[in-house]
């Protein structure tokens, strides 16, 4: 065997291992974002649903992003304390289906039910098992 045809292998070699590595990350984002949804509470749903993954090809670094972008994923993630909420510009607050207008709204403590942080947790095992399961099938 020559170098060139050596060379040529070996990129070849290394384009399968970085395709199955980019794979292995996209699966492990997968299994990251059915993890986060698992643990996600229910009340209508759409946190549940909403927790994505998504891969991003920046050229030399290939990132996977796991998150919604549901308003009030962070209050159920890290909990927030109680407070009221008063009116801005007006007197009072009011909203369709409303008895009254009222002058401020009591808003309880919501304690904190971590979804994704438990689920990121798991990304480096998860990670590990795909790329061996990758060099497995790159041999």
């Amino acid at each position: 065997m020559d170098s060139r045809q050596f060379e040529r292998g070996l990129r070849r070699w290394v384009g399968r291992l970085s395709t199955e590595s980019k794979r292995a990350g996209e699966r492990t984002g997968k299994r990251v974002q059915n993890e986060a949804r698992r643990r996600a509470p229910v009340d209508s749903g759409r946190l549940r649903s909403s927790i994505v993954s998504r891969p991003e090809d920046r050229g030399r670094t290939y990132e996977i992003t796991v998150g919604t972008n549901v308003v009030y994923a962070r209050a159920i993630e890290e909990g927030r304390e109680e407070m009221d909420i008063f009116p801005r510009t007006k007197k009072a607050l009011y909203w369709p289906g409303a008895a009254h207008p009222v002058a401020k709204v009591h808003v309880p403590e919501i304690p904190a039910r971590p979804y994704l942080a438990p689920a990121m947790a798991m990304a480096e095992t998860f990670l590990r098992e795909e790329l061996a399961r990758a060099g497995r099938r790159v041999r």
